[in-house]
């Protein structure tokens, strides 16, 4: 029965996980076109860019951080 509840809970994790890959580069989108810029225009493309650059970098563990596997 433990082992159906972890793997219920590893797959959940995955979906959550591959439903917060879309939500970097949508939010980058409304931060561009909040400010003005027209898709399709170079100044919309250098400001996706650089949006979705640094919003990675947010999410992303500093140089030299080990992840640590979970104790569950």
């Amino acid at each position: 029965m433990n082992l159906r509840k972890l793997s219920i809970l590893i797959m959940a994790t995955v979906a959550t996980m591959l439903v917060g890959c879309g939500s970097i580069e949508s939010a980058a989108q409304e931060d561009c076109t909040s400010i003005g810029w027209q898709i399709g225009s170079k100044g919309y493309q250098d400001c996706f860019k650089a949006r979705v650059y640094e919003r990675k970098l947010d999410y992303s563990n500093p140089p030299g951080d080990r992840p640590y596997p979970s104790m569950l």
